[in-house]
């Protein structure tokens, strides 16, 4: 249940980056509150995915990882923004960063 909020989160946090492009500087109504709401959910997915017992380490690096890949992906077919080749190894390495935090977790307690 916890990988399912945390999702959620994500999805939630994509929606509302997307509605902030879109809100003009929070001029326009319909997608600044859409933004406001896309954030507001995706905290509260993502602690309910904490409450689920998720290590917030993982789970906010999974939900920054996956978020910025999609919206540096997204940006490039709906904003035709480009991706140089530096920025796509940061990508591929953000995503490595924190399959090592998810794979290593149960090696090293500090708690």
């Amino acid at each position: 249940m916890k990988y399912l909020f945390l999702f959620g989160a994500i999805i939630s946090e994509i929606i509302g980056a997307l509605a902030t492009r879109q809100s003009n500087g929070f001029t326009k109504l319909l997608p600044s509150s859409i933004a406001i709401l896309g954030v507001v959910g995706a905290y509260y997915l993502l602690s309910l995915s904490l409450k689920s017992g998720m290590a917030i380490g993982v789970a906010y690096g999974i939900w920054a990882a996956v978020g910025i890949s999609t919206l540096a992906i997204l940006g490039v077919f709906l904003y035709h923004e480009t991706l140089t080749p530096v920025q796509l190894i940061g990508i591929i390495l953000i995503i490595g960063g924190v399959l090592a935090l998810e794979l290593g977790k149960g090696s090293v307690s500090f708690g």
